[in-house]
């Protein structure tokens, strides 16, 4: 089962994401800020990435560059999944290294499209 990681500090969040993954065949592992988030990708190596922007200390756009940066974890795809709904603010997220961007609330038949198609992507 492919293993996303989930990178948000709303444990309401965290759960909606994490039962729509579950619940579509998913392993998941949880992070509850940008710090943590890359500690577990470095030492976990997911699948994929499902990262919030909007946290404590280090903001999601910052953890995915750092992600992109480093060659321990630059081919796991990121997809911000976040509040923040600017198209500048979209740009600049996947200019951060995103494979794609999505707006809150995501339902479950968006999600789980969006992690097939970046883990397919991915090869």
């Amino acid at each position: 089962m492919p293993v996303v990681l989930i990178v948000d500090d709303s444990p309401t969040e965290v759960h909606v994401l994490k039962t729509h993954l579950e619940k579509n065949g998913f392993d998941t592992l949880i992070a509850e800020d940008g710090e943590s988030g890359l500690r577990l990708a470095k030492e976990k190596q997911p699948d994929l990435i499902i990262m919030d922007v909007v946290m404590p200390g280090m903001s999601g756009f910052q953890a995915t560059r750092q992600l992109a940066k480093d060659p321990a974890t630059q081919n796991i795809p990121v997809v911000i999944v976040t509040t923040k709904d600017q198209e500048t603010d979209k740009v600049w997220g996947m200019r951060q290294g995103a494979y794609d961007y999505l707006v809150k609330p995501v339902n479950e038949r968006q999600l789980v499209d969006k992690v097939n198609e970046a883990l397919a992507a991915k090869g």
